[in-house]
């Protein structure tokens, strides 16, 4: 096995890298990942394994993440061969470079040999919805229904206190969470479930289950049961995106989900629209 050294100082670079972190994972494509940084990284880890010290892997932070982690990987695999030392072949590869989902995903089409993604700016910062859009309003004064109209009809407001179910097909999953009114009976049987602004986009829904999103955690200030631990809210929400159809779920043209809501609460709010909203005159 020939091992051409093109970077000689990167073999000392990584010696210092090594010196001052205590563990060896270290990036192989400041100059040439085939010809320079990976022989290196396996001088290095050779010395490390007679010393009794196992080296963790490679980064990879740019070019084609897929084609180079398979050729580093047939390299580890030979080096493991050749030196007769298995642990070389299960050495980890990391990707890194603007890693987020749909680079993932195409990762995962095409096929690669990653163990790992470093995922910075995307993990901070969501490219598609870089900021959460959300306003209080309210919607109920001393019992009474309260209403926020606008030209915009996405920011009228639903007036009065709210319950949400999420309705369950017989397949066990969701096919629509529905807004009733507060006081309304749980949706059973055949739900007539209808678009909050669109008159004419209405739908039946003959439900096998039903669940009740909402749940009060805190009341007038005091917490009236223990909060749920971030592991125990992960897992809800891998849970729930699980029992999601993949139709819903996939990145590309993913299928909206409904969101209706019931056939009083539509009533209700496009009565007090009208009743709220003055009529025009012309001359």
């Amino acid at each position: 096995m020939q091992v051409k050294l093109l970077k000689a100082n990167l073999l000392h670079l990584f010696l210092m890298h090594l010196h001052s972190q205590n563990r060896f994972l270290v990036l192989v494509d400041s100059y040439d990942v085939f010809n320079s940084g990976v022989p290196n990284f396996l001088i290095v880890t050779l010395a490390l394994h007679k010393l009794n010290f196992k080296a963790i892997g490679v980064r990879i932070d740019s070019g084609d993440l897929a084609y180079q982690s398979i050729e580093i990987r047939k390299t580890f695999n030979l080096a493991a061969e050749h030196f007769g030392i298995d642990q070389l072949a299960d050495l980890s590869i990391t990707g890194s470079n603007d890693i987020c989902e749909e680079t993932i995903a195409s990762l995962n089409q095409q096929g690669h040999s990653l163990n790992a993604f470093g995922v910075g700016t995307h993990l901070v910062t969501c490219k598609s919805q870089p900021a959460l859009g959300c306003v209080y309003k309210l919607v109920k004064v001393n019992g009474l229904n309260r209403i926020k109209l606008s030209e915009d009809p996405i920011k009228t407001t639903m007036p009065g206190k709210k319950v949400l179910y999420r309705l369950y097909g017989k397949e066990g999953h969701p096919l629509a969470d529905i807004i009733q009114e507060d006081g309304e009976p749980a949706p059973e049987g055949r739900v007539l479930c209808r678009h909050p602004n669109l008159e004419l986009k209405r739908v039946y829904i003959n439900p096998t289950s039903y669940k009740r999103l909402q749940k009060t955690w805190v009341k007038e200030g005091k917490v009236l049961e223990p909060l749920p631990s971030i592991h125990e809210i992960k897992k809800l929400c891998e849970d729930e995106i699980k029992m999601m159809r993949r139709d819903h779920v996939r990145l590309l043209n993913p299928t909206p989900y409904k969101v209706s809501v019931s056939e009083s609460m539509y009533q209700m709010m496009h009565k007090m629209i009208l009743e709220h909203t003055p009529i025009r005159e012309m001359e």
